[in-house]
């Protein structure tokens, strides 16, 4: 970075961190103890639609990497599409095993960053509940290497008050987004 980039308020892009999403696991020690939710096995990997052939390789790379785990019932990552134009990996483990859900989204962050498409990958979401059945996804923003909470409640609405009191109680253990105008909803996210 420049003095002519100091001058004009230019700041470098953060390098993603994906080695940030193993800092997860202890992350949910902490949640279950402080606030009661625990791992639902649901989590996903959100990009940009990416149509083609070179896509479709990278998808069959990391379902067979994926399906050399005996430990999973059904499709190792299942591919769908959101009402926003988005598409979803999604991957479900048992609610128990939250570190091997956290390999999986490694695992398709890495396949999509290793064969160049790593300028779509937007967000990774590891889902969590209550006992009230409150949902929580702990967000994985990938262009910024930050996490932010994301509780949905009803009618495409926010529960504000819970996901800044998650923050407080996840700010030894992840990496939080300071810059809450980056709390983006993901609504209908397949991952929650």
């Amino acid at each position: 970075m420049g003095l002519l980039d100091i001058l004009l308020g230019r700041s470098k892009p953060v390098t993603p961190d994906l080695d940030q999403l193993f800092a997860l696991p202890s992350a949910a020690v902490t949640l279950q103890a402080a606030a009661g939710f625990t791992p639902t096995g649901r989590g996903s990997v959100c990009f940009a639609t990416v149509e083609g052939e070179a896509f479709a390789e990278v998808h069959r790379e990391v379902q067979a990497l994926l399906d050399a785990d005996a430990d999973r019932s059904g499709p190792p990552v299942e591919l769908t599409r959101d009402e926003y134009g988005y598409s979803w990996l999604v991957s479900r483990r048992d609610p128990g095993d939250l570190p091997a859900l956290v390999s999986d989204l490694h695992a398709v962050n890495s396949g999509m960053e290793i064969n160049g498409f790593g300028p779509q990958l937007l967000c990774s979401v590891a889902g969590f509940e209550d006992p009230d059945g409150r949902r929580l996804g702990l967000v994985y923003l990938y262009k910024r290497g930050t996490f932010y909470p994301f509780a949905p409640k009803g009618d495409e609405k926010r529960d504000n008050a819970l996901e800044l009191r998650i923050r407080a109680v996840l700010a030894n253990d992840l990496r939080i987004e300071p810059d809450l105008g980056r709390w983006f909803p993901i609504w209908g996210s397949p991952g929650l």
